[in-house]
């Protein structure tokens, strides 16, 4: 996060806390997986809390989005302007609401989406993990049920910040490495190399697909550049 020190450290413990709640819950199937992707992130923020802070600049904090896919349903959380898409065919079926003024200005019709993509405030959020005790809160998504060859994207500001919705939709056709990889290059050069942290993950959901279970949550950076 921006504005606040030691932004890594609280992304850090985000994750951490994340894979534990998943270990400790094993193989079994999730009573309430909204529930559940809630309560692991406002621990998540209880543990950044606890981090040494400078009173100039804050609690270090970062934003955070989490989904869940259980018996075909996708649930999720997320705090900030981390967004996670559901995109259907050739356009956006859900997706997440930023935790902004700037947002809310949008929903208000203030200003338009096309706006809300350049303005100056527009990296200003209003909720993250860490940051101000009193502002934090985890915001559930209505559950998702999934069809065959939908895509899911969860990403953070500096991915989504250049593209409208629709030129997401029609870039991820099938979710592949080289699409995601494309879109990153793109997200990249249309800030002039000079954006925020630009990370993506992305799936295509096939119920056709043989189940691939682990004997333990397995966690990985995928790439750092």
């Amino acid at each position: 996060l921006g504005g606040h020190s030691h932004g890594e450290l609280a992304a850090g413990i985000a994750i951490e806390v994340f894979i534990d709640a998943f270990s400790r819950h094993g193989n079994q199937a999730f009573a309430d997986p909204q529930d559940f992707l809630v309560a692991t992130m406002q621990a998540a923020h209880q543990g950044i809390m606890q981090l040494p802070n400078d009173k100039d600049v804050g609690f270090p904090g970062t934003t955070c989005v989490a989904a869940l896919i259980q018996d075909g349903v996708m649930y999720s959380a997320y705090a900030g302007d981390s967004r996670l898409y559901v995109l259907r065919g050739h356009a956006v079926l859900h997706r997440t609401r930023d935790h902004s003024m700037v947002q809310q200005w949008v929903d208000w019709g203030v200003i338009s989406e096309e706006e809300s993509r350049v303005h100056p405030r527009r990296n200003q959020i209003t909720n993250c993990l860490g940051g101000i005790e009193e502002m934090f809160y985890a915001e559930s998504c209505t559950a998702v049920p999934l069809q065959m060859g939908d895509r899911v994207l969860l990403c953070s500001d500096g991915l989504w910040g250049p593209f409208g919705d629709n030129e997401i939709a029609t870039s991820l056709k099938t979710a592949s490495d080289s699409e995601l990889n494309s879109l990153m290059l793109t997200a990249y050069q249309r800030e002039g190399g000079r954006s925020d942290n630009i990370t993506g993950v992305a799936l295509a959901w096939d119920e056709s697909q043989d189940d691939k279970s682990t004997e333990q949550v397995v966690s990985a950076v995928l790439e750092i550049v």
